[in-house]
């Protein structure tokens, strides 16, 4: 398997999920233990805040793999209508398939247990559902966006995607901290057209590293941006919370683009990857366990938060066994007869 497989990309694939499945379970306590009114310590808020960093470039991987692999192609019209029904019509199915097992769910729970409110129980069971929508819209978008990258230089596209950066990342953080600061309705306006956004950004800094844009940046300092990146992301919410200001670290946070691209570019150097089965097997079942993942978080909640361990102890068991739950439950459900593999859209 090996000899056909990109080994890097498979350990990036089963990194974003395993961030994804941490920073939901660090979220899962966090929020239960704020709705409790738990008095965090210094060490704990810390934790949550470096948590938040690593859970998040989750999604910029995801991204940028799909960038890396489906921008670097030749469509026509016939290729177009195999990919749209391939991957956006399937993928729609199943986007409408779990939302309503998730509605059912938190109709079930809410009946049965008063740990977790209704409110809470459907921001939770839905913290990742955003996702769908939005990488629908860019496979529907990327066969054209790949027709038009075939049209121009390397060096342009990478001046382009800089400049969109800039656009995208740095003028709402200049508002941001205006904001912060008490000067108030300060709205820089700009338009990125049909670039796709933020999201837009990832996916072509995957494609860029596939064109090898980057090979001449040392992985010292590659390194150096991703930890630099990571510092000021704690700091910057901590910084936050001290000043009383409600600031949610979110993908359009340039820190977050700097830190996560700078990682993804250190794993693309990785020649051989150690323990390759295990890290196949961690990134076969990653969208799966990315979509019924949630349906667990909520029973095992009210179970590890009842513990007498501190909340950043609860949270890596949490994890823990969100993981095993739910590998378990994606290898069980994928061979179900004809429809395991539809209903996880592998």
């Amino acid at each position: 398997m090996s000899k056909t497989r990109i080994e890097w990309i498979d350990l990036v694939r089963a990194i974003a999920i395993l961030t994804v499945l941490y920073i939901h379970s660090v979220d899962g306590i966090y929020i239960i233990s704020s709705n409790a009114i738990v008095n965090l310590t210094m060490i704990s808020r810390i934790f949550q805040y470096a948590s938040l960093f690593i859970g998040r470039i989750g999604v910029p991987f995801f991204l940028m793999i799909t960038g890396y692999l489906l921008l670097d192609r030749t469509y026509n019209d016939e290729k177009v209508m195999k990919f749209w029904t391939k991957n956006c019509k399937k993928l729609i199915i199943v986007t409408i398939f779990w939302a309503v097992v998730y509605a059912f769910s938190i109709t079930f729970i809410a009946s049965n247990t008063t740990t977790i409110s209704p409110v809470s129980a459907g921001n939770l069971y839905f913290s990742h559902m955003w996702y769908m929508p939005m990488i629908i819209g860019m496979y529907l978008s990327l066969p054209f966006v790949s027709a038009a990258l075939e049209k121009f230089n390397e060096k342009t596209i990478l001046q382009a995607t800089t400049v969109f950066s800039l656009l995208a990342f740095m003028l709402p953080f200049i508002s941001l901290l205006c904001d912060m600061h008490g000067i108030q309705n300060v709205t820089i306006q700009y338009c990125l057209g049909f670039s796709g956004g933020i999201y837009g950004v990832y996916i072509i800094l995957g494609y860029l590293n596939k064109k090898e844009m980057f090979k001449g940046i040392s992985s010292k300092l590659l390194g150096l941006v991703a930890i630099i990146s990571w510092i000021i992301c704690i700091y910057f919410q901590y910084y936050s919370f001290v000043k009383g200001y409600n600031f949610f670290l979110w993908y359009e946070f340039p820190f977050i683009l700097t830190g996560s691209f700078a990682l993804f570019e250190l794993v693309s150097r990785i020649e051989k990857v150690r323990c390759f089965k295990v890290v196949t097997i961690l990134s076969k079942y990653s969208f799966a366990v990315f979509l019924i993942h949630n349906l667990f978080r909520i029973p095992l909640l009210p179970v590890v938060i009842k513990s007498p361990f501190p909340e950043p102890v609860e949270a890596l068991i949490l994890w823990i066994l969100l993981i095993i739950c739910s590998y378990v439950a994606a290898a069980i459900i994928y061979r179900i007869p004809r429809i395991g593999k539809y209903v996880l859209y592998m």
